[in-house]
């Protein structure tokens, strides 16, 4: 069996979760979340405990992965619907700017025309400075996937590291060309 689907899931205060045939519900103090588990799995909720349980044999792998799935999925819900996730993501380079305009982020990252990034429902961005962007809200998947759609626009690059990447990530740098002597 799976070793992170066998542990228990406590909810904090003020969560609440229930299902509904294959789709689990996770309500708390910054929102609400569902997702639809797999045939393979079940999910039962005992007071303040969350279990998933494999329903097939030990030896179907599939059906482990899907068990430690389950369980990481709605252990990152009930995190987000209490805490909430966040991405800060950096801009470094001459000129390279985001604003907003509504519920869309535009870019000026050096190329002829601006890159226009829609925000989806759910997540909210903040703009402390031109340069800086901070993504909050209470789905993991959707704050990851708007962070990484922002970066891939102008990934940093190794050698002036011009680009977006996030706040704690390290671009190893690489030194021009060499030019020997003779």
């Amino acid at each position: 069996m799976s070793r992170i689907g066998n542990t228990p899931i406590d909810l904090p205060k003020g969560v609440t979760v229930s299902t509904a045939g294959r789709n689990v519900t996770v309500k708390g103090p910054k929102g609400e979340l569902s997702y639809e588990h797999r045939r393979e799995v079940a999910v039962a909720i005992d007071g303040a405990v969350v279990t998933v349980q494999n329903l097939r044999p030990a030896r179907d792998r599939q059906a482990r992965a899907y068990h430690g799935l389950t369980r990481a999925l709605i252990r990152n819900m009930v995190v987000g619907v209490t805490e909430g996730y966040e991405r800060k993501l950096e801009i470094h380079g001459v000129g390279y700017q985001a604003k907003k305009q509504g519920d869309r982020l535009v870019f000026n990252l050096g190329f002829a025309d601006d890159r226009v990034v829609d925000v989806p429902a759910g997540v909210d961005v903040e703009l402390p400075n031109a340069t800086s962007i901070m993504i909050r809200g209470c789905d993991k998947q959707k704050v990851g996937q708007l962070a990484a759609k922002i970066r891939k626009l102008r990934p940093p690059e190794p050698y002036k590291g011009k680009g977006i990447k996030y706040d704690n990530e390290v671009i190893r740098r690489k030194s021009g060309k060499a030019f020997g002597s003779s």
